[in-house]
């Protein structure tokens, strides 16, 4: 199953920081996708917070690559997306499900050089 191949990966565990693009590529307070080998991963530049946050781009509800287009924002001041297909809502910290539901989606580490935007992987 394909959501199987998401897996949260922690900072200290990040064995290639792949570079998603310049800072200028991505939409302020929104969400672009990006490729990483047979990944989708949703990156955004929370702007209002500024942190930038990196998730499978996979909706663990209907399986479809739609979190990137997500509207993001803030639940008890945990910064979260919403699935745009049904509003599930996640932690783009840890994952885990804001909607009291047992799903979760997979987050990855993000750092800014240079203007360039990078996404930990463990692979």
């Amino acid at each position: 199953m394909i959501l199987e191949n998401y897996k949260s990966v922690d900072k200290d565990k990040v064995v290639n920081w792949f570079e998603a693009g310049k800072t200028s590529d991505f939409d302020e307070n929104g969400g672009n996708c990006i490729k990483y080998k047979n990944l989708q991963i949703a990156v955004f530049n929370f702007t209002r917070k500024n942190k930038w946050y990196a998730c499978q781009n996979l909706c663990p509800h209907k399986l479809e690559m739609v979190l990137s287009r997500g509207m993001i924002g803030s639940e008890n001041e945990i910064p979260k997306v919403a699935c745009p297909l049904h509003k599930k809502t996640f932690s783009l910290e840890n994952g885990k499900s804001l909607s009291d539901e047992n799903l979760s989606i997979a987050t990855f580490p993000v750092k800014i050089e240079n203007e360039k935007v990078l996404v930990g992987f463990d692979f």
